[in-house]
């Protein structure tokens, strides 16, 4: 008589208790949403000790990007007319300063905010406000003391 291996056995023995499991808490709401409050009485004999654990310093906020202290220059290097003046003035309406729009002439692969190296965080935000997905560090000929945007037919 040959026997089946113990792999075999453990096997069906598992699919016999998973099986079981399921019927057995078929129709009970999962545990794992229950909330129970906890009431926040305070008690009569409160002593604070000192805690071994070390506290976490919370991390420092940088301060908000200031709009209006960063140059912003628009381009336009899609078949649009008009397409830098327009997203120009939106800039302008959301506070940044923009001190010229104008045509560009190259490949852009897409919609840019490129930035020199001080001015990432503010490039961030102003791609945020121009509805941009791609930032980059300025390459030449761009001005490395100010933000460039250089628009594409995708964002026209």
């Amino acid at each position: 008589m040959v026997f089946p291996s113990p792999v075999v056995i453990l096997s069906i023995v598992a699919v016999a208790m998973a099986g079981l499991a399921y019927f057995a808490t078929q129709g009970q709401p999962p545990t794992e949403r229950e909330v129970t409050p906890v009431a926040t009485t305070p008690s009569e004999t409160t002593t604070s000790t000192p805690s071994s654990m070390p506290t976490t310093k919370p991390k420092p906020t940088k301060p908000p990007v200031d709009k209006g202290k960063v140059y912003v220059e628009v381009y336009n290097n899609s078949g649009v007319t008009g397409l830098a003046g327009r997203i120009g003035d939106t800039a302008t309406q959301a506070g940044w300063q923009v001190v010229g729009t104008d045509n560009w002439y190259g490949s852009i692969p897409a919609s840019t905010v490129y930035y020199p190296p001080a001015l990432k965080r503010a490039a961030r935000a102003l791609a945020l406000d121009l509805g941009i997905g791609r930032t980059a560090l300025a390459v030449d000929p761009m001005k490395r003391d100010r933000l460039t945007v250089i628009l594409t037919s995708d964002h026209a």
